[in-house]
This record gives structure tokens, C-alpha cells and sequence, in this order.
């Protein structure tokens, strides 16, 4: 066995220094970013309930977050969880180098910035209770790839790790897939199995054996533990008709996937946000296609009709692969936090660029020109997406303030109502009226999809009052069920309420209080 001093020498003799760049700059743009959010307790609508939480959510199919969140105890500490999953975005930019065998050392820092700069990981971030657990959801995801690539046997090992980020959160299978996709397109391109079909072909089906092994080895363990546990998969985002998009249901969610694929990449206001960054993507988008126009034309591509076959394919399949979860839970809401694989599309730009480029058959001076301009792309897009991030953040913290102002005015004025005593049940339904508290969020054009981060307050639901008052006003609201409010919320008295802060927003009827909070005119 060696020693501690010993395996950091042997460490040092296999890290590359563009493994080092990825790594720090993932790590050291990670921390410039996200740092407003992991030093504050600013939390999203769901970090209100999640102060502490086990994160026991097999029944949403994650046996395995439990234990990933366990290291940094159950409790939501901002700065322990935000270093932590910074480390795991390092390490999976780290193995990202590696597998796309990028070459300068400038490149692989570029991977590590945009791969922590994307502005789905600010969404993460906002969830930053469960952030650890997610990152190394994603480090085990890109892992199983890089382990099937590097050995032939290696999609058994990557298949226990596919099987393991699946079972800490599902979103991350395209992410997956897509570098699977990517790599055979590099077998077919780089033509190193000419000779040996059945090379190719073993590699080829070794991503796909990893694939399926993976899913199947997450799908058994996943039912002995509802087994042993005596429970059964929730209705919550579809993971309980998983598998159910079958006949006109299977044609209707590809044709769903096809229209939101191109709906969010062109309009979601994350791939680009300004003219900077749409720019930015543009001049990437055609350096990309420049090279593989001048390499098909250097090997021959363009004379093959397998080349011509494998960009059709290419088109017709890239989508289902980036929104593959669809095909397994039909009935998603598909927001930031499952689209963090877009960020692969400039990622992958680039890597092929570097990996290509300086075989593109021009001169040095054309090759020292796209190389600037490849590198002031990724400068602009990451400089961008680190803006937008903290745009998010910017307006989370408004939200705190302007929830915590809120709940301050409504917990005097439940106390002073009439009838009022501690513990009396109150019927609250959680929104609050724009006629009374027009929208002030001033930050919609950049954070309209970025889920935990958009909007005016915290408080959408009785239980996000309740966990708000009590985690920060340090008083207890004894809020009704919904199934009660339900049987309110269409009675007479309620209907007939002011909305807060109306004189008549908050009184007692038969032991309960009503706190009327939204619009007064609701049909």
C-alpha cells in the first residue's frame, strides 16, 4: 500500500496540466459566480420546508440521494454545500477533458468555466439543500461514459455509476447520452476502426450496454427498496406512468419533445440572453461548421453517403436524446434544472474545434485567428452566463426581502384579529393579489425559466407561509390542510373577504381564521 505522500506523486504523474485547468477553473469560476448565493440563506419556495430534510425521496425514484446528501449533514448550510458540489463540478470538467482529449490547455478551462456558468446551474444552485447530492449525480453520470470509453469491459463499472447518479436525480441520463452520442460520431469520424468493423461496433454497443445495464441495475435496486420500505413511486412529475407513452401517446410526446426542444433553444433565454451572447453562440455555431466542412472535405467525408446519413441521423435524433426523460415520465414539467444538458451544445462546439482545428488544412495565421476567436466566444458566453446567474440572484434575495416585509405586516395583522389565540387553525392558500401587490420583479426577460429564481415572493402555497413565519419571524401558524381549504376557499364568507391588507382580509368563522391574500375579484 502506499503512502499518503506517495499516491499525490503518482497522482501528479497521471493529471495533465489541461485536467488541472478544467479543474480549477471550474472550481475558481464556480466560486466567483455562485458565491453570493453560498454565502447567504436565501432560500427558493422549496427551501422554505427544507431547513432540514432527509432527502428520503424514493418514492421520486432517488434511493440514492439520501446517502449523497448525507456527508454534508441534512441541514441546509449554503457555503459547506455550494464548496462541496463546486469540487464535484470540478472533478466532472476534470474527466470531461479527459474524454473529449482536448488539447490546449486554454480549451479545457473554457469547458470548466462554461460548465459552471450555465445558467441552469444557478437554478441548482438556488435548490442548494440538495445541490451536493445533484452534482454528484452529475460527476457519476459523465464518469460512466468516460469509463466505457477508456476500457473495453469498462461499461460495467460505468453502468453501477449510471446506475447510482439515477439514483440520486434522473435529469441527468441526457447529459449522458448526449456524450455517448458524441463519442460514437468521433469513432465514425476518425475512421480508426476502418479496418475492423467489429471494433467499432463492440465500442458502439458497449455505450449502449452501459446504457441499458445501468437502467435496468437503478430500475431492480429502486423496487427491492420500495419493497423493503413498503412504499410505491408518487404521481409528482409522471415517475409513477413511467414507461406509459405508448402508441398515439408515444407519437404525441415525440412530437412534444421535437417542439419544446426547438421552443427552449431558440427562445428559452438560456442558450443567449443578449445580443453578446447570441453573437458569441453564432460565431461558435459557424467555426464549428467551418471545421467539419473543412475536414470533410480533407478525409473525404463529403464523397460517403454514410456521412450524409449519420447528419440526418444526427438531426433527427439529437432532440429525443437531449429530452429522453419525456419518454420515461410523460407526464414532466420540464424546467432548468432538467435542461442543464444544453449546455453540452457550446461545450461540445468547442472540443471539437480544438480537437480539429489545427487539422483543418489552412495556414498557422487562419489557425491563430479561429483560435482567438473560439476563445473570446467561450470568454463572452461564460461572462454572460455568469451575469445572468447572478441577475437570478439578485432578484432571490429581493424576493427574501420582499417576503419577509410581507409576512412581518400579515403575522401582526393575524394577531390582531379578533378571536385570534395561538393555535388556532388558519386557512391561508398561499397567493398573494397583484391588484393589492403589483409585480415589481423587474428581472422576467432573464430569469422567466430559471425555476427558484424568478418572480416577486417565496410564497405560493399555506405551507410556505407557514415554514416562513416560522423558520424566520420565529412564530408558529397552525395552517388547515388543503383538502379543508378546499371546502373554504368557494364559501360565501371567504369569497366576500377583502384581500389583505383590506380591513376585512383576515376574521374568524366557526373556530377558523381566513386570511384572504389574493385578488379580490376572482371569478
Amino acid at each position: 500500500m502506499k503512502t499518503p505522500r506517495e499516491a499525490v506523486e503518482q497522482l501528479k504523474t497521471k493529471l495533465g496540466r489541461r485536467h488541472v485547468a478544467a479543474f480549477l477553473s471550474a472550481v475558481i469560476c464556480g466560486l466567483l459566480i455562485h458565491l453570493p448565493v453560498m454565502l447567504s440563506d436565501l432560500p427558493n419556495h422549496d427551501g422554505l420546508a427544507s431547513m432540514y430534510f432527509d432527502q428520503n425521496m424514493i418514492t421520486s425514484g432517488r434511493w440514492f440521494l439520501t446517502v449523497a446528501c448525507g456527508f454534508s449533514s441534512y441541514f441546509t448550510v449554503p457555503w459547506i454545500i455550494g464548496l462541496i458540489g463546486t469540487v464535484f463540478l470540478g472533478l466532472t470538467a476534470a474527466v470531461l477533458a479527459e474524454l473529449f482529449e482536448i488539447k490546449s490547455e486554454f480549451s479545457a478551462a473554457m469547458i470548466g468555466a462554461l460548465l459552471v456558468s450555465f445558467p441552469a446551474l444557478a437554478s441548482t444552485y438556488a435548490y442548494v439543500f440538495t445541490l451536493d447530492g445533484y452534482m454528484m449525480a452529475l460527476f457519476l453520470a459523465v464518469l460512466a461514459v468516460f469509463l466505457t470509453k477508456r476500457k473495453l469491459l469498462g461499461f460495467l463499472p460505468g453502468a453501477v455509476c449510471l446506475a447510482f447518479s439515477l439514483g440520486i436525480y434522473q435529469a441527468y441520463l441526457p447529459f449522458a447520452i448526449l456524450l455517448c452520442l458524441y463519442q460514437v460520431v468521433l469513432l465514425l469520424a476518425d475512421g480508426r476502426h476502418k479496418t475492423d468493423r467489429k471494433g467499432m461496433l463492440l465500442k458502439t454497443g458497449s455505450y449502449l450496454g452501459m446504457g441499458v445495464l445501468g437502467f435496468v441495475l437503478y430500475y431492480v435496486i429502486l423496487q427491492i427498496l420500495l419493497a423493503v420500505q413498503g412504499k410505491k413511486l408518487a404521481s409528482y412529475q409522471g415517475i409513477g406512468e413511467a414507461g406509459s407513452a405508448q402508441g398515439e401517446g408515444l407519437l404525441a410526446t415525440i412530437k412534444a419533445i421535437y417542439v419544446d426542444f426547438f421552443q427552449f433553444t431558440l427562445r428559452g433565454h438560456i442558450l443567449w440572453q443578449s445580443i453578446f451572447s447570441g453573437a458569441a453562440l453564432l460565431i461558435l455555431a459557424l467555426l464549428f461548421l467551418y471545421v467539419v466542412i473543412r475536414m470533410a472535405s480533407k478525409k473525404g467525408w463529403w464523397k460517403k453517403l454514410g456521412f450524409y446519413g449519420i447528419l440526418l441521423l444526427l438531426v433527427v435524433v439529437l432532440p429525443v436524446c437531449t429530452s429522453c426523460i419525456r419518454l420515461v415520465s410523460p407526464g414532466l414539467t420540464y424546467h432548468l434544472l432538467m435542461r442543464y444538458q444544453w449546455v453540452l451544445f457550446p461545450i461540445i462546439a468547442l472540443a471539437f474545434c480544438d480537437r480539429y482545428l489545427e487539422d483543418s488544412g489552412k495556414s498557422d495565421s487562419f489557425t491563430a485567428t479561429a483560435q482567438w476567436l473560439l476563445l473570446g466566444t467561450a470568454v463572452t458566453l461564460i461572462f454572460c452566463y455568469g451575469l445572468a446567474d447572478n441577475i437570478g440572484y439578485s432578484n432571490l434575495q429581493k424576493k427574501y426581502e420582499r417576503t419577509y416585509a410581507y409576512c412581518v405586516r400579515l403575522l401582526d395583522r393575524i394577531e390582531q384579529t379578533e378571536g385570534y389565540y395561538q393555535g388556532i387553525p388558519v386557512a391561508l392558500i398561499g397567493v398573494i393579489g397583484d391588484e393589492e401587490f403589483p409585480t415589481t420583479d423587474l428581472t422576467t426577460k432573464v430569469t422567466g425559466n430559471m425555476i427558484g429564481l424568478s418572480g416577486d415572493v417565496l410564497l405560493y402555497t399555506g405551507d410556505n407561509y407557514e415554514s416562513f413565519i416560522k423558520n424566520y419571524l420565529g412564530a408558529t401558524l397552525n395552517v388547515v390542510d388543503v383538502e379543508t381549504m378546499g371546502e373554504i376557499y368557494y364559501t360565501d364568507e371567504y369569497v366576500s373577504m377583502d384581500s389583505f391588507p383590506g380591513p376585512n382580509s383576515t376574521k374568524v368563522v366557526n373556530g377558523i381564521l381566513y386570511v384572504k391574500t389574493e385578488n379580490k375579484n376572482r371569478e
